[in-house]
Parts: structure tokens; sequence; C-alpha cells
């Protein structure tokens, strides 16, 4: 004799609307998290992958981040060398002026303009730390205020820095050191401020000594731009080698990242169709339940 029952189509559909319920739970998560899985157990075979992928990128970021204070730094040696380079520059011609025309009005000026410009580009600093000090960060890198005290003020009393080197790791397996002493760039401009300093107050028109003083001070400039001109050559140098390094690391960090979002990153254009879907799948569920609910045998028997 078959058996007519009701209660295990029930339970069948129940346990159907259940599974619908919890599809359609996670479906929700996805929308509102954007993420495929909430926990990296949840990725499956992809978490080892994507635990790599995560320690690589934050790697990555964080030599990124090094690379680009590194840069910043050496664009400041740069701009304070330039500075230095402009007023010698400018110094220079405006000496060679003087010895070509004899005319020395206003080169007094001029050459307290370039001197201030000097110290104070040697005394630059980042951060409140002296840019051309090495280690020595307790005094500034040039301790000469004044034309006069340059004149009896040798260099060796005069600068304050000393040749230790910064290294910072800009790349896997690559470290730059970078640094640039005071002295380094300075030393030799610093005798023709010297010469410049012991001959005195310059007025319109120059002495004898004053001007064999200007023929030197020329001299010394050239030296010491000569000087100054291949430190900011290799510092320049350094600067494209941490750029390239800087947007290797870029387009690195860039597909480790489409890595990640490849394999945790939920499509929310198939996360939106599921949803309609498991959601009809849902309503269905209940509907046939309430139906199977409703049957009753003593109605098929009357």
């Amino acid at each position: 004799m078959t058996r007519v029952a009701t209660i295990p189509l029930q339970r069948t559909m129940a346990d159907a609307i259940s599974r619908a319920q919890e599809k359609l739970a996670v479906t929700q998560t996805q929308l509102s998290t954007g993420k495929k899985a909430s926990t990296f157990a949840d990725l499956g075979t992809e978490a080892v992958r994507n635990l790599s992928a995560h320690s690589m990128l934050a790697r990555q970021e964080a030599q990124s981040t090094v690379s680009k204070r590194v840069g910043t730094t050496l664009s400041l040696y740069q701009a304070n060398m330039e500075g230095i380079d402009d007023a010698s520059s400018d110094l220079r011609t405006s000496l060679m002026n003087a010895v070509g025309t004899g005319d020395t009005a206003g080169l007094q000026e001029a050459i307290q303009t370039a001197f201030d410009q000097f110290r104070t580009a040697l005394n630059a600093s980042e951060g409140g730390t002296p840019l051309f000090g090495g280690s020595q960060i307790d005094q500034a890198p040039f301790s000469v205020t004044t034309l006069t005290d340059a004149a009896t003020t040798p260099g060796s009393a005069a600068f304050h820095n000393d040749t230790v080197r910064a290294n910072a790791r800009v790349a896997d397996g690559v470290d730059v050191s970078y640094g640039i002493g005071a002295s380094e760039i300075g030393s030799s401009l610093y005798e023709a401020f010297r010469t410049l300093g012991a001959a005195g107050s310059i007025g319109t028109q120059a002495t004898s000594a004053q001007m064999d003083a200007i023929k030197q001070a020329v001299s010394q400039i050239d030296t010491g731009l000569g000087q100054l001109r291949g430190v900011d050559a290799e510092n320049g140098r350094k600067q494209n080698q941490v750029d390239t390094l800087t947007t290797r690391g870029e387009d690195r960090a860039l597909v480790l990242k489409n890595v990640i979002q490849d394999n945790e990153d939920a499509d929310l254009g198939q996360v939106a169709i599921d949803l309609s879907q498991q959601k009809s799948v849902l309503e269905a569920s209940y509907s046939v339940f309430a139906q199977l609910s409703g049957l009753n045998l003593t109605n098929f028997l009357k």
C-alpha cells in the first residue's frame, strides 16, 4: 500500500530554503564588502598566492616610500647646489667685468650677496636636519657668517661636516648610499671668498692689491665651480637611478594589486545578477513551501 505524507516533502523544501537563504546571505555580503570572501581560508587554493602577493606588495610599498623620500632629499641637494652655482657664476661675471673695465662700483655688494647665498645654501636643512652636515646634526655645516670672518678663518675651521653617508634600500637587493658634505661642494669656492674678504671693502675704484685679489678670486671660483658641478653630476646620476627604480617599483606594485584584486574582489555586476536570481529562487521556495503546508489528505478523500 502506497503511503501518502507531506512532512518529508516539507522537510526537503525547508532544507532547500535554508540553502537558498545561505547563498543569498553570501551574495549580499559580497555586494556590501566588494570581496569574494571574508577570510583567506574562503579563497581556497588561491589563498597561498594571495598571502604571498600581499607580503610582496607590503615590501614593495615600503621600498617605494623610501625611494621617494631619498628622491626628495636628492632634489633638495640639487636645488641648493644649483643656487650656489648660479650665485657663484653671477659673481664671476661681476668680477670679470671689473677686471675688464676697471669699474668696481657695486662689486662689494655683489660679493656680499653671493657670500650670503653661499652660506644659506650650505646650511640648508630638511626637517630641521642639516642637508650637508653628514652625521653632524648638532651644528651648522658652515659657521662663517661674514666676509671679514672668512678672511681670518681657514677652511678646516669653517666647515663642520663629516663623510658619513646614509644608506637606503630602494629595491630588492639594491641599496643607495647618499649624502653630500658642505666641504665637498664649498671648500674651493670658500677660498675665493677668503681672498675677497682679505682684500677689504672694494669701492668704486679698486686698488692694485684689490684688483690682484679679484683676479685670483676668479681663478678660485673656476676651480670651485668645477668641484661643485662634479658633485652635482654624481647627485644627478643617483637621482636618475632612484627615479628609475621608483617607476619600476610602482609598476610591480600595480601588477601585485591586480593579482590580489582578481582573486579577492567580487565582480559587482555578476553579484547583482546572482542576487536577483537567488532572490527569485528563495521567493519560489517560500511559495512552494506554503502550498505544501496547506495540503490536507482529508480534502482528497472526500
